[in-house]
């Protein structure tokens, strides 16, 4: 029900008949049990008619026989200026059409006249009737008073001639008008004048406002209109007309309504960590994007994520990771151009809709500046984190004109540039389909191939140098599927990592390498590397110790090899399970020392048992660039912290040579042994240990 209404209904519930005069004795307002009184239709009356006007209805429809209507109307100004003297009662008692009829005058200074019509034709006891109904008198015009004073919203009536008739305190509240401007009678252009200068001024100006305020009355039909005003106030009014010419107005403060309504549009459309575009919108703009490439316009979808995000997510924490995306969020937005719409998709992938292009190099510059600005180290709660990005471009109308098609194609050519090394970009080129497709193949096949035993070990060996004897074999994972044939493990184990299987398939390899090595000579160790994600996992410990114990294989014939990024956290979790494995007699090895986010801090934290030389300082051995004084100086530093020293890659006398002058421990490449199968490795670390093999007459099972 409209507050409209409610006053309608309030009046109409009265048991006796109700009309309120101004002090110029015109009707402002009446009920129907007031038109009954005098016994007349419900459309004689009608607010805004003046006292003789209302005098000569009466008079029409057969009250007071003998009256003319000036006699009644002079009789009636008598009776209102000796009550206003208080001269006279404020209550008479008169027959009109066989009823008897108590009827009671109240002045109110600055409204003008509420008069009570009450039929007591019935009442058994007079004083008592009339004690009740005074009493139900009072209860009617509070319980009138306090539906208009306590509604929800504002409300005012206005008559014809543009003048208050009535606000409750709320409208009052609402513009924040002085006591002289809530008068009956008031000019609402001076109500309006107050509230323009007074900080209710309208957006749109007040003239503007004005205008639709006429043209909304001059209609005389209800509408609701939303008011946006300078100071940030949004109000809703509801415009009720009269028949009289008047109406009635309700006014709502909708500021926070409104304000909540635009966050939620905002959040369903924004992703709540970065405050970037999400998927949602980002698809509204592309929808809306190729209206503009069918007109001609060459736009570009850039697709891109994160590095070894995972990594850095898994190693540092979450905390460390949402504030990386919040950077690198603040970083997008200053390489792209303002037009233009970067989104964050999920995880660590992003996207820009970019255009219009000039040509497409316009989508290699803003390639090639997410890629420098991303990479720039950040500070990240005491952390130094370096974070490098790939980015895939596909340019319209070339490479698409819908978006579904060029959203594909970027996110094709992404995947090349992860697979040329990362850190790059690439534009879509046709045939990069056929690439996707074996991905997904590897994704699908990965677990499958672990059930029907596709996957295998081959075990490299290292050479001790000063002994010339085998010192440790290296398990290395091996995939030929049953279609695709020999996968690569730089191909397949990133996948593996990626989608998480690598957890799974490490402890595989575990198992299987201790298995084996149980069956070598007992001075052979075997090394087995972990990945970053499966050393985070909970249940490391309990699967090597399971894999020892399956196995029956000592602790200190097992190698475990890990990379710097293990590291990256340097957290009190990670230290802790490094020292719990070495307690457990297992030897520990930073793998591919020199690369990537290389630090000595990582030594002194945390005292290595090997340090083993990347290929990439090994494999330019004998260049005139090659890397000796690095390679000297690794030697020289994991001589110094107790820790031997491993050369990866040796395939030349001359990088044996020079690994062997500069005191290398041990080496490791295609110069002693490439990788062998199970059977030939048993058969070559037998013929060449000096000492009985143990356990060498295992069965395979």
């Amino acid at each position: 029900m409209t507050n409209t209404h409610a006053v309608d209904a309030a009046l109409e519930a009265m048991p006796y008949g109700l009309c309120v005069w101004s002090e110029d004795l015109t009707l402002q307002v009446f009920n129907s049990r007031y038109a009954w009184t005098f016994g007349l239709a419900s459309d004689a009356l009608a607010a805004g008619m003046s006292l003789r006007e209302c005098c000569r209805a009466v008079i029409e429809a057969g009250n007071y026989f003998g009256y003319s209507v000036d006699e009644l109307y002079e009789a009636m100004i008598d009776r209102f200026e000796r009550q206003k003297r208080q001269e006279a009662p404020s209550q008479y008692e008169q027959f009109l059409r066989d009823r008897s009829i108590r009827t009671t005058y109240t002045n109110r200074p600055g409204v003008g006249w509420l008069v009570t019509h009450e039929d007591i034709t019935d009442a058994s006891d007079h004083l008592t009737a009339l004690s009740k109904r005074e009493a139900d008198l009072a209860r009617q015009a509070m319980r009138f008073e306090t539906a208009v004073d306590n509604m929800a919203h504002g409300l005012c009536m206005i008559d014809a001639d543009h003048k208050l008739v009535i606000c409750n305190a709320n409208y009052a509240n609402l513009y924040e008008l002085p006591d002289h401007l809530q008068r009956p009678g008031t000019l609402l252009t001076d109500i309006l004048d107050y509230r323009f200068e007074n900080g209710m001024r309208p957006k749109e100006g007040p003239m503007a406002f004005l205008h639709r305020r006429v043209r909304t009355i001059s209609e005389g039909k209800r509408s609701v209109d939303i008011c946006e005003f300078e100071n940030g106030q949004i109000i809703s009014v509801i415009h009720q007309p009269m028949e009289d010419g008047g109406w009635v107005e309700t006014h709502q403060d909708i500021t926070e309504q409104r304000r909540s309504e635009a966050r939620i549009h905002h959040l369903a459309r924004h992703d709540a960590l970065t405050d970037l575009p999400n998927r949602t919108l980002f698809a509204e703009e592309m929808a809306m994007a190729e209206s503009r490439i069918r007109r001609g316009e060459m736009m570009a979808v850039v697709c891109f994520d994160l590095d070894h995000f995972k990594v850095i997510n898994d190693t540092l924490g979450h905390a460390v990771g949402d504030a990386l995306l919040q950077q690198v969020a603040a970083r997008i937005n200053y390489a792209k151009r303002e037009h233009e719409c970067a989104a964050r998709l999920g995880g660590d992938e992003f996207a820009i809709l970019a255009g219009p292009l000039r040509s497409p190099s316009d989508a290699a510059a803003l390639a090639e500046r997410l890629i420098a600005t991303i990479s720039k180290p950040m500070e990240i709660e005491g952390h130094r984190v370096i974070i490098g990005t790939s980015v895939g471009v596909a340019v319209a109308p070339t490479d698409g004109e819908d978006g579904e098609t060029l959203m594909k194609n970027a996110d094709l050519a992404l995947y090349r540039a992860k697979g040329d090394g990362r850190g790059n970009y690439r534009f879509f080129e046709k045939g990069m389909d056929a690439a996707m497709q074996r991905r997904r193949a590897i994704e699908s096949g990965l677990k499958l191939g672990l059930i029907r035993n596709e996957f295998k070990l081959v075990f490299q060996p290292l050479m001790e140098l000063e002994s010339n004897r085998i010192s440790c074999m290296e398990a290395l994972l091996r995939w030929e599927h049953p279609e695709m044939g020999f996968i690569s493990p730089v191909e397949f184990i990133a996948v593996a990592e990626e989608i998480g299987f690598i957890v799974q398939l490490g402890e595989w390899v575990l198992q299987q390498a201790c298995r084996v090595a149980a069956t070598w000579p007992s001075d052979i160790r075997v090394a087995v590397n972990l990945s970053p994600v499966q050393f985070k996992s909970r249940r490391l410990l309990e699967s090597v110790e399971r894999a020892l114990e399956e196995a029956g294989l000592p602790a200190s014939r097992l190698e475990l090899e890990i990379t710097e990024s293990v590291l990256l956290s340097d957290s009190d979790q990670t230290l802790e399970t490094l020292h719990t494995l070495r307690a457990m007699g297992i030897r520990i090895s930073m793998d591919d020392f020199g690369t990537g986010y290389s630090s000595l801090s990582y030594l002194r934290a945390f005292p290595f048992d090997k340090i083993k030389i990347d290929r990439s300082f090994i494999e330019d051995v004998g260049s005139k660039d090659a890397n000796f004084e690095i390679i000297k100086a690794v030697i020289a530093l994991g001589r110094s912290l107790g820790m031997s020293t491993t050369a990866e890659g040796v395939e030349t006398e001359a990088q044996l040579d020079a690994v062997r002058a500069h005191g290398c421990d041990e080496i490791q490449g295609f110069l002693f042994s490439r990788p062998l199968p199970e059977r030939d490795a048993l058969e070559l670390v037998t013929r060449l240990s000096p000492r009985p093999a143990i356990g060498a007459q295992r069965s395979y099972a």
